[in-house]
């Protein structure tokens, strides 16, 4: 599909076919595609947890409010923001670009210092924000390679955190922008025409 197709296409399902699966394989392929995306200074500060277990989603719709996708859905993806990738990434990201050539090794010190200088000490707000801003760069991507896979997603906002963080050992210096639910529509399904949008000149301006 045709990235504008996906991006016109892409719907918020709330109903999907229970039961029905999606391979490893192919989870594995909407993930490696989804890691394409963009991210501050190539840090890539997520971390991702794949529920696809009936047991498991069980346990997920526990903590989402009790919200029947989060079982029907084949897969709920969990979006976590890491904060420390500066510190656990930087010098994998620095080796490549020196070893491709983005990078003369004496500017080695210099980008690093520009890291920590955009993105603050650790554990500040400065710090979560890069991270959560990142993530969601990544889960953006994830839903419109979903649907040029052939799959429906819906992010979500409506879950509790810090039950998501028990049931699932997420550690708590971590975030979670999002819960993204993902697989097919229900056949007796029929999708209501695309709500409300805002017309471009509410929101835009042109300097």
């Amino acid at each position: 599909m045709e990235i504008i197709n996906a991006v016109k296409e892409r719907r918020s399902i709330n109903f999907f076919e229970p039961g029905r699966e999606i391979s490893v394989g192919k989870l594995k392929e909407l993930i490696e595609l989804a890691n394409l995306s963009p991210s501050s200074f190539n840090l890539q500060p997520w971390r991702l947890v794949a529920v696809n277990t009936p047991e498991r989603k069980k346990a997920l719709r526990k903590c989402a409010f009790d919200q029947p996708k989060v079982e029907e859905a084949s897969a709920v993806f969990i979006i976590i923001a890491d904060p420390d990738a500066v510190e656990k990434n930087s010098a994998r990201v620095l080796d490549s670009w020196e070893k491709l050539g983005y990078m003369k090794p004496e500017m080695r010190d210099v980008y690093l210092g520009m890291m920590k200088n955009l993105y603050g000490e650790a554990g500040s707000l400065t710090r979560k924000l890069f991270a959560v801003k990142n993530a969601s760069l990544f889960g953006m991507n994830l839903m419109l390679t979903a649907k040029g896979l052939g799959l429906e997603t819906h992010p979500m906002d409506g879950f509790d955190e810090a039950a998501v963080k028990k049931e699932f050992k997420i550690p708590d210096d971590k975030l979670i922008p999002m819960l993204i639910a993902a697989g097919y529509l229900k056949s007796d399904i029929k999708l209501l025409p695309r709500a409300f949008r805002r017309d471009i000149g509410e929101f835009t301006s042109f300097e």
